[in-house]
């Protein structure tokens, strides 16, 4: 720490006892909004959930889970996983991503910072390439930020510019793809008229091309680099709109699904592919599905598919993507630093912990619960378990996922009572709500339900303690709302699917016959948010939270 006198030691809690098996369960998408019909936790069988909001109405609430809660830079701005994770786990809020980026950019410091001096060592002879999700969403990306970047490489001596976009249609509506082309086209003719060599290069739907994550399909990325370096995909266009709105003609095509497909000049060739001595930045700032195409574009050594050709290329992220792997290595603006999470703490003062997660949700409940990074704190006191997630398939296929699994591995960890703290993600509510599967979404939220329900019922016979969070909304809202609150239909009649997170609260219960008679709910807490969740849980295994920890959101009246 640095800090002369630091100590991890935990003070006491004056009334809560030690020693109580604790599991700790976030629900991915689970948040909580009017009941109707396309609220699908509402429609599902979910009488675990039920049970613990009206059986004992003063160990339920809402927390906050979007926007300046989770360290996102407005009200507007959706929550999600990695920094929904981040709080609940380091108990304070951080700066992230997006509002990183945002101040970055604002101040100018982006274009003095290390990883712009490396990219911009390529501006005299090379051409600065930008891959990145193209749409307002704000989730992995923003379209604003797109274009100061473009306009501040320009100002800072960027001659020749190659976009490779990605279509989107999960965070923002599908269909939208064409406006946002439209409208980044309409820039790079500005930059154009300025002597600018800008325009758009290659394409594809994040889902399909280049934005996989947790090494579910190499494919995906593959198909991007066939695009974006070699300059070689099924589809050829002269220019992105026509591209983008010719493709979608295909009724099973969306924007998410798009194919690869590469601009070309008249004599056929591709007018972008990346190639020796260029530079390349990925303008995400959300890491995720930007960690496999880094290490395309980084590593040496790299046996995930056929590169064919390696340019040798100045590459840097919008961010560092992953702290641990240091991947990459450049970057254009720097992490926030979340030190002494609560992970760390409880294990320095004697907390056994086991976290459980499928593939897709699991690096959400240590990598992200333990401040962007890997491992364990000490081997000997935690052990992490990661279940393969189906793959080859979308979720709404399999919408149980692998719930049942993850919720056994739970309860056979609380009954060994090795452990102090259980902690699992259950992914179905999240996974299966991005497909816009409403029917699926439906057995989604019955089948984590269910796997509540085993968790809760070991917490019971070890005489623990639960806590069921979650760390966004998702399922409860499958349609797009007009601004009075009413769903909105497309042109043919048909509602349109919403696919992406809330801006709703989400539910924290606590219960369990290991809970201290008189343990209830401040009433002076009323915008608590998921980072008073980690100074709760310390006061549960029977510790006083640090001083500068978001306060706990429970108090214990002497009966």
């Amino acid at each position: 720490m640095g800090t002369s006198g630091f100590s991890w030691k935990l003070e006491d809690h004056p009334k809560l006892p030690k020693g109580k098996t604790i599991a700790l369960v976030v629900l991915d998408g689970w948040g909580e909004a009017n009941p109707d019909k396309y609220n699908c936790i509402h429609v599902a069988e979910t009488p675990t959930m039920d049970s613990l909001k009206t059986g004992a109405p003063d160990k339920w609430r809402l927390v906050r889970a979007h926007g300046k809660a989770v360290g996102l830079p407005t009200e507007d701005d959706m929550g999600n996983s990695e920094v929904g994770h981040n709080a609940l786990g380091a108990g304070r809020i951080y700066a992230q991503g997006a509002k990183l980026v945002d101040s970055a950019l604002a101040s100018g410091k982006i274009y003095e910072g290390e990883g712009f001096k490396y990219i911009k060592e390529c501006f005299d002879n090379g051409t600065l390439h930008l891959i990145g999700l193209l749409s307002d969403g704000g989730v992995h990306s923003r379209l604003d930020q797109l274009q100061l970047l473009l306009k501040g490489a320009s100002e800072n001596g960027a001659k020749r510019i190659r976009l490779h976009i990605l279509t989107d249609g999960r965070d923002v509506l599908d269909g939208s793809s064409v406006g946002f082309v439209e409208t980044i086209e309409n820039d790079l003719s500005n930059l154009r008229a300025k002597g600018v060599d800008a325009q758009i290069a290659s394409g594809g739907g994040r889902m399909y091309v280049t934005m996989d994550r947790y090494e579910n399909d190499w494919s995906v990325v593959k198909r991007g680099w066939d695009a974006q370096v070699l300059g070689e995909a099924p589809y050829k266009f002269r220019n992105a709109v026509e591209a983008v709105k010719k493709l979608r003609e295909d009724p099973k095509t969306s924007d998410q699904y798009l194919p690869p497909f590469v601009i070309v000049d008249e004599s056929g060739n591709a007018v972008g592919p990346i190639v020796d001595g260029d530079a390349v930045v990925t303008i995400n700032f959300r890491a995720d599905r930007m960690v496999m195409v880094a290490k395309a574009l980084e590593y040496e050594d790299f046996d995930k598919f056929d590169r064919v050709r390696v340019p040798k290329i100045h590459y840097a992220g919008m961010l560092q993507y992953d702290g641990e792997l240091k991947l990459p290595s450049k970057y254009l603006v720097s992490p926030p630093e979340i030190d002494r999470t609560s992970g760390e703490y409880l294990v320095h003062n004697g907390v056994r912990t086991f976290a459980c997660s499928e593939t897709v949700k699991f690096g959400h409940v240590t990598f992200f619960w333990n401040g962007n990074r890997s491992g364990y704190f000490d081997a000997s006191m935690e052990e992490y378990v990661e279940i393969p997630s189906d793959s080859g398939i979308t979720f709404n296929v399999q919408p149980k996922m692998k719930a049942l699994e993850i919720a056994e591995k739970a309860r056979d960890a609380i009954l060994s009572r090795k452990f102090d703290q259980v902690r699992v993600n259950l992914p179905n509510g999240d996974m299966v709500g991005h497909t816009g599967d409403i029917d699926a979404t439906v057995v989604a939220c019955k089948a984590a339900d269910e796997a509540v329900k085993i968790i809760l019922d070991a917490i019971e016979q070890v005489g623990g303690i639960y806590v069921v969070t979650a760390d966004h909304g998702n399922a409860e809202d499958m349609v797009k709302r007009s601004k009075s609150g009413q769903p909105m239909l497309d042109k043919k009649g048909n509602i349109q699917v919403l696919t992406s997170h809330t801006l709703q609260p989400v539910p924290i219960a606590i219960g369990g016959p290991g809970l201290a008679p008189g343990v209830r709910y401040r009433k002076d807490v009323p915008d608590g948010g998921l980072a008073n969740v980690a100074a709760t849980v310390m006061n549960l295994h029977g510790f006083v939270a640090p001083s500068d920890y978001e306060p706990t959101l429970i108090e214990v009246v002497d009966n």
